[in-house]
Order: C-alpha cells, then sequence, then structure tokens
C-alpha cells in the first residue's frame, strides 16, 4: 500500500504543477485580473482556436487525473489500518 501511495501522491504533485501551468496558459475572456494585465485590449473574432480547443481538452484530462488522485488518496487514508 505504500507503493501506492508513493505513486499517487507523486502524480497528485506533478498533476497540480502541469494543470496550474495550463490554466494560466489560457486566453483570457475578459472581465476579470486579465484585463488589468492587459488582456483586455484584445478582442475575439468568435470562436476558438484549435490550439485552444486542444488546450482546454488537455486541462480537463489533467483535471480528471488530479481529482481522481485526490479522491485514491482519500481511499486509502480511510481504509489503511
Amino acid at each position: 500500500m505504500d507503493a501506492v501511495r508513493i505513486v499517487l501522491q507523486v502524480l497528485l504533485v506533478v498533476s497540480s504543477m502541469v494543470l496550474t501551468l495550463f490554466i494560466l496558459l489560457h486566453k483570457g475572456k475578459g472581465g476579470g485580473l486579465s484585463d488589468m494585465f492587459g488582456g483586455g485590449m484584445s478582442t475575439s473574432l468568435g470562436g476558438s482556436s484549435v490550439a485552444e480547443r486542444n488546450l482546454d481538452r488537455f486541462t480537463v484530462a489533467i483535471a480528471v487525473v488530479w481529482a481522481v488522485s485526490i479522491v485514491g488518496l482519500g481511499l486509502l487514508a480511510r481504509f489503511a489500518s
């Protein structure tokens, strides 16, 4: 059980860092802190680009990995004797 716990903890740390990076890579949609730092100057031309959609998919995938590792660590802590 210790090996599974270590793997889940490493997965949690790595996915947390990657998720933070992916969230920071997203384009600002306006109305928030992105406007304060100049993000509101550009206008979007309707839809999102292919790169933005792929970034969305990767972000969701990493968020699912992060959530599964949280739940796995919680279950290990709950049922470990």
